[in-house]
């Protein structure tokens, strides 16, 4: 069946096309209902459904005589370590470990919050909680103490699961004394901690509160999958709110195992046994979606990796994981791909290792500029994806669907609607707007499986956030349009849809002509606030390493080349060089920060900031450029 047809029937007959997507889980008790649209505040899937995730990620596997396949590889580039469990193996770590958080008085229904570093132990204790029916909610490693006692007061865990530390190319990071601070702060009382000890630092414990993960798995018995209800939540991520009080996404258990289980074969075009590296972390829904759960429910061998791009140790760390592992399906984020093209911007390192087992590359986080996306194609030699989703979709909206009809690329697209996702673009009074015309990206009503229900404990804030806008339809908060080939454009937040003299432009337009030059790595373009066109552009430039160009010359380069690619109206005439863009731990520019700094704001230094000292750099040359 062709792309068209099997997009036009999953908008169609809806029902009848997850129904078939859901023979691809095993059930403990069928579903009554595939869709009830009656639900509130959203529509819920496969009603009256029973499984367990975990069991279907692990436990019939097993069942079927695939005991001693490969199920996770966990690469730590900053030990030098490479661990791995087959599915018996892992499956057993996993009972154990549900076992163990039985004993600490984790039940079904329980919160667990998860603050670990990219370790086993950080995959092994999500899918234990799947199987105890506990809700699990992983914090990124890192977090600092306050974000983590707000996260803690939301979802009230009856445990937190950490470990002594996390590593970093050039310092040990402490996890236990940011957790104590956590709990001394949260109101929310702990009664349990589970720790796991790392040897590069050892944490104290706290008596009668905290408890030694090895010790526990020791004298822990296999514990059974438990019988949940598909519409029961199976985590909690919280991602950023406008408020500041973070917002928990939650994620149910039947419509989330068949969403992702699909996506593998239809939209990835994995095979059972493949071997599959989302280069993230699993405190982001990348992390959730496919290192943990989607690879395993497909029965890949899922690589979790411990590193960075460049520097752990130089930009050929994420070849050597592919030919160590013979990586069949890579996916990361753009911004690590502008990493290594600046430190390697001939793809040197590349001829080091063998990348044959290598089919396809997937990149989402934030687009993908045309120079990024010909760099990797050029040098990889394999068929470069750009897509898109959020924390709260979970999984794609648009790509280019591997498994279903391999489609042509389009630099800048994310391509195409994922089926099930009926995408449109309104203008900002909720009207259709017209095929190439930038707008809001909004989709119609109810989401497909595996799209959030709701917020933790907030549902009026979900109707608020995501439905009020635009009633009946999904509000993205992203900016962009669908070309006359059904292609889609993500070009910018829409808070990130500049406004020149009365002219909208986005900010991704210009940031694909700005990277282009030969002499940029990586750039950031935001608007700012102006007294005669109400804003302008500014560009924040990072050039590759090596770079003899005079910073100067970049500058007028790329501004002659946006005034002639884009026209005089962008009004694009300030830029500085800049060492490196600040960014959040997951990749994404900070963006908003940055427009606060030029537009002289009194600003904060935001929680998810991956490097301070790098914000406090940019923020003094914007102020010099001001």
């Amino acid at each position: 069946m062709t792309y068209a047809d099997l997009a036009a029937r999953a908008l169609q007959d809806p029902e009848g096309f997850w129904a078939e997507a859901a023979k691809g889980i095993d059930w403990i008790h069928p579903f009554d209902q595939v869709l009830d649209r009656t639900r509130t505040p959203a529509a819920r899937w496969f009603v009256g459904g029973k499984l367990n995730t975990c069991a279907n990620a692990l436990d019939r596997h097993v069942e079927a005589g695939f005991g001693d396949q490969l199920a996770l590889v966990h690469d730590s580039a900053m030990t030098n370590t490479v661990t791995r469990y087959t599915y018996a193996e892992l499956t057993d770590a996993v009972a154990r470990c549900a076992g163990a958080l039985a004993n600490l008085g984790v039940q079904k229904g329980d919160r667990v919050v998860i603050y670990l570093p990219m370790i086993p132990e950080a995959a092994i204790a999500m899918l234990a909680c799947a199987r105890l029916g506990a809700v699990h909610s992983v914090v990124f490693g890192g977090f600092a103490s306050a974000q983590l006692a707000a996260r803690i007061d939301d979802a009230q865990p009856t445990l937190v699961i950490t470990a002594s530390c996390g590593l970093e190319p050039k310092r040990v990071v402490p996890y236990k004394p940011l957790l104590d601070e956590a709990l001394r702060i949260a109101s929310h009382i702990v009664p349990r901690c589970l720790v796991v000890q790392r040897p590069q630092l050892s944490a104290d414990l706290a008596p009668g509160r905290d408890q030694d993960w090895a010790t526990l798995m020791a004298e822990a018995k296999p514990h059974p999958p438990v019988p949940v209800e598909a519409t029961d939540p199976l985590y909690i991520l919280y991602t950023s709110g406008t408020t500041g009080q973070p917002k928990g996404v939650v994620r149910d258990n039947g419509g989330h195992a068949v969403a992702l289980h699909w996506s593998m074969a239809n939209l990835y075009g994995t095979q059972p046994g493949d071997v599959y590296w989302a280069a993230s972390d699993v405190g982001w829904v990348v992390g959730h979606s496919y290192i943990v759960y989607a690879p395993l429910l497909q029965r890949c061998t899922t690589v979790m990796y411990e590193g960075k791009p460049v520097g752990t140790p130089d930009p050929g760390a994420f070849w050597r994981v592919v030919a160590d592992h013979q990586v069949n399906v890579l996916f990361t984020a753009p911004t690590a791909f502008r990493a290594i093209k600046g430190q390697d911007p001939t793809g040197q390192y590349l001829k080091s290792y063998d990348r044959s087992s290598l089919r396809t590359l997937f990149l989402a986080g934030e687009r993908c500029d045309p120079p990024t996306l010909r760099w990797a194609e050029e040098h990889l030699g394999v068929p470069v994806i750009d897509h898109w989703w959020q924390t709260e979709t979970g999984w794609p909206i648009v790509t280019n669907p591997r498994g279903i009809e391999p489609l042509p690329v389009k630099p800048g697209s994310a391509s195409v609607p994922v089926p099930g996702w009926d995408l449109q673009v309104l203008d900002d009074g909720g009207e259709p707007v017209a095929r190439g015309d930038i707008g809001n990206l909004v989709v119609k009503l109810p989401l497909p499986p595996g799209a959030l229900p709701t917020l933790w404990g907030a549902d009026e804030r979900f109707i608020q956030a995501y439905l009020s806008r635009f009633p009946g339809f999904y509000t993205t908060a992203d900016a962009g349009y669908i070309d006359e080939d059904g292609y889609v454009f993500v070009m910018a937040r829409t808070d990130d849809v500049i406004n020149v003299a009365g002219h909208r432009l986005s900010t991704g337009a210009l940031e694909e002509v700005v990277a282009s030059h030969a002499d940029v790595a990586e750039c950031a373009v935001i608007g700012v606030t102006d007294g005669t066109k109400g804003q302008l552009p500014w560009g924040l430039i990072v050039v590759n390493q090596g770079c003899t160009t005079p910073h100067e010359q970049v500058i007028s380069d790329t501004v002659a080349a946006v005034r002639s690619t884009i026209g005089p109206v962008a009004a694009f005439k300030h830029a500085i060089v800049v060492p490196r863009l600040p960014k959040t731990r997951s990749g994404k520019i900070l963006r908003g920060t940055l427009r606060q700094i030029a537009d002289g704001q009194t600003w904060s230094m935001p929680a998810t900031i991956e490097d301070p000292d790098v914000m406090h750099e940019v923020a003094r040359l914007i102020e010099g450029l001001r």
